[in-house]
């Protein structure tokens, strides 16, 4: 027994058999759970919810139901997944700020635009809406095939009929393995006239479409800001991305103030986040033009934002606003949906519209089908009945004395069985001239009937006008006059952006600004006096640098990395403390040395230098660093730092190295550069040597060093006049024991 069980063993490699079982996941999950169907729009859980809704009756006129009984028959019948997950996908079918047209008709508690969650299945009840009958229409008709469950006790549908178009009225998102979907939600009355343009002329363009449905419509409004030819173009490829802005309006307040209503959020942005991120961005002073912001919605949103002062431009603030906040968002369109062969792939607008209009076409020949089938049926019975009004008598005879009068009935009088079967069944009271002339009506009108039909199957412009009749009642239910149809989502192309300069609305005011040795900054304010300072640092810090500023300007600090970190002197911490770590605000590493910090000015130049005398010189314009990781202007490493950056403010240079050398030469010897290792400017002869200090000065005004006991000029420094990158000469006598030029 163990041999043959060894015989039966293949091997395989393991990444072979991982690569087979991943990819079959990954099928299941694309196709029986994360991406709509682009026939209804409809994912297989929200599909069997309405399924099972239906079969309960919680049609809109029914009363409404417990919703744990919606999901536990989903389970036990359609879907055997987890409770959460179907109730989950109930709710968000019922709230209409995340769907366009909500499908289902909550009661109780299904959430909010907060972001609050939903009560318990146990306490809400709901029923169907109106668009969810629309999408099931004619499901009774033969109109769609129907597959097995999951146990094979009963039987759903593989995709629903209706003609109304789901997938662009709600749209969908979803995660599967290696894919995406994020479909935006739609006017129905617009993709109505989109999809009967479409039947009437297939080849219509994508701008032509666009035309007749202008871009998204969101449950939560908002402002559409694209151009048209954006829009046409995210059509198009089926992907893009859509700028959606926040509502505003400007309330007139008393004694001239004023304040900006937000009606209207980006869908998707949850309220009370939204609020939470405007309000640290005011207390982080990133929003210098709005004074507070405060939320009054009720059902409505209303969010009210306070002005620094009336004087502030509500444009430009809005503006600002827009750039630094969720009241701007850009929505990812990705229409990445299960065709109608079964495959997941990205489609343009025509062919979702195409894809669609082909799934119609066959559910309206299989109705047709399907009632041809009953009007055979009944045209058969009927020609039974009239037989028994034309031998009443005879027929009468037949059933009274015959012991098999249905053979009797079949052999006489040429019928079948179904039609004997029809005359053996009716009642007495049928047999009246009455009902003999109703008969007859009905044949007629089923013959006439039939004989339409029989026409719609062979003619396709019959079909394509029952299809556009379709579209149009159903834009006519969800007009665009109506509450449920007006269009919320209004598109306002941007011809000109707003541009804002947050900093000049910041209030100029003197600062002292304080780096101490372990990275901690602050802001005093004022000039405070640099000789005389009484400053408290933590244990083991002091201070690194000291310097004025005006609250307008830009603090730039320059790292042992090269790299250049631009902070705004408005956002530094308050001076009553010890401040902040400077490398919270920017990513300087926890183990880089700050060389200098400094008030930025762009028209300045800077020279650069490292350990081993590299170095050039830099505008202050290319210094500025716009991200926390800053901007690396100077190419060192762990042997050659950056260990100086000194303003340049004369026609020469003089450099002191460790060597003991001095050396001095003109400074247009330097060369400008925007970012680089730089070129040698002091030579030195072994790696142990380095630059110990730099200073410029005018050739006309002389040359000289500053200590403790004064100022020192040196009447003849020619001898230490030389090309850049020579070692230079001895310093001369009585130069500064510590290499240093001074102050």
């Amino acid at each position: 027994m163990t041999k043959e069980i060894i015989e039966r063993i293949e091997s395989q490699q393991l990444a072979d058999a991982l690569s087979t079982r991943y990819l079959s996941y990954a099928v299941s999950t694309i196709v029986s759970r994360a991406l709509p169907d682009v026939r209804d729009g409809l994912k297989p859980v929200h599909r069997r919810i309405l399924y099972s809704m239906l079969r309960q009756k919680l049609s809109p006129n029914a009363s409404f139901r417990k919703c744990a009984t919606v999901v536990g028959d989903v389970l036990g019948h359609y879907h055997p997944h987890g409770d959460s997950s179907v109730y989950d996908a109930m709710v968000r079918l019922a709230q209409d700020f995340s769907v366009r047209y909500p499908l289902i008709d909550g009661q109780g508690n299904f959430g909010n635009i907060d972001g609050d969650p939903q009560a318990a299945y146990r306490y809400t009840e709901s029923k169907m809406t109106e668009a969810a009958m629309l999408i099931m229409e004619g499901i009774d008709e033969n109109s769609v095939d129907m597959m097995p469950n999951f146990d094979g006790t009963t039987v759903e549908p593989v995709v629903m009929p209706g003609a109304f178009p789901n997938l662009l009225a709600n749209g969908g998102m979803g995660i599967a393995v290696g894919m995406a979907t994020n479909i935006p939600t739609h006017n129905v009355a617009e993709v109505c006239d989109a999809l009967n343009l479409m039947v009437d002329k297939p080849e219509s363009t994508t701008a032509q479409i666009i035309k007749k449905m202008v871009g998204p419509d969101f449950p939560t409004g908002g402002v559409l800001i694209d151009d048209f030819d954006t829009i046409v173009k995210n059509y198009e490829t089926g992907k893009g991305a859509f700028r959606i802005r926040a509502r505003w309006a400007l309330e007139e307040l008393e004694r001239g103030t004023w304040q900006v209503v937000i009606t209207e959020i980006p869908y998707g942005i949850i309220k009370s986040k939204l609020v939470e991120q405007i309000g640290e961005l005011i207390d982080a002073k990133k929003l210098p033009l709005v004074e507070d912001i405060s939320d009054e919605s009720t059902t409505d949103v209303r969010i009210v934002i306070t002005p620094k002062n009336r004087n502030v431009p509500a444009d430009k603030m809005m503006a600002h606003l827009f750039a630094m906040t969720d009241l701007e968002y850009r929505f990812n369109m990705n229409f990445n949906v299960i065709d109608s062969n079964g495959a997941p792939r990205v489609m343009g607008i025509r062919d979702v519209l195409t894809e669609f209009i082909t799934h119609q076409k066959n559910v309206l020949r299989r109705r047709t089908n399907w009632r041809l089938g009953n009007i055979d049926r009944r045209l058969e019975i009927l020609g039974g009945l009239l037989v028994v009004y034309l031998n009443l008598d005879r027929v009468i005879e037949i059933i009274r004395n015959e012991d098999d009068a249905k053979a009797v009935l079949m052999a006489e009088f040429q019928l079948t069985e179904v039609q004997v079967e029809s005359i053996l069944n009716t009642r007495l009271r049928a047999l009246r001239k009455l009902e003999e002339m109703e008969i007859r009506r009905e044949d007629a009108a089923l013959k006439a009937e039939r004989e339409q039909l029989v026409a719609l199957l062979g003619d396709e412009n019959l079909q394509n006008e029952q299809i556009k009749a379709w579209f149009t009642d159903i834009k006519k239910q969800f007009d665009k006059k109506t509450a449920l149809g007006r269009r919320r989502t209004s598109w306002d192309a941007q011809t000109e952006e707003i541009v804002v300069n947050a900093e000049e609305f910041i209030e100029k005011e003197p600062l002292t600004v304080i780096l101490s040795t372990m990275g901690w900054i602050r802001a005093a304010k004022g000039h405070l006096d640099l000789n005389n300072l009484d400053l408290k640092f933590k244990e083991g810090d002091e201070l690194a640098f000291v310097f004025h500023a005006m609250s307008t300007d830009k603090i730039n600090l320059f790292g042992a990395s090269g790299r250049m970190f631009t902070l705004s002197a408005n956002d530094l911490p308050s001076a009553r403390g010890f401040g902040e770590s400077v490398r919270m605000m920017a990513d300087i590493g926890a183990t880089e040395d700050i060389v200098r910090a400094f008030v930025l000015d762009t028209n300045a130049k800077y020279l650069l230098v490292s350990r081993h005398g590299n170095g050039f010189i830099i505008s202050g314009e290319n210094c500025i660093a716009q991200t926390r990781n800053g901007k690396q202007v100077m190419n060192v490493d762990e042997k050659n730092p950056a260990i100086l950056c000194v303003p340049v403010t004369g026609d020469t240079v003089a450099m002191s190295g460790s060597n003991d050398k001095l050396l001095i030469f003109a400074t247009a010897e330097i060369p400008e550069m925007i970012r680089g290792k730089g070129v040698i400017l002091q030579k030195y002869n072994a790696e142990r040597t380095y630059v110990l200090d730099v200073m410029f000065f005018d050739a006309a005004d002389g040359f000289g060093w500053t200590t403790g006991r004064g100022t020192t000029k040196l009447d003849d420094w020619k001898p230490w006049v030389g090309r850049r990158a020579s070692q230079g000469r001895t310093i001369p006598v009585g130069f500064p024991r510590s290499g240093k030029f001074g102050k």
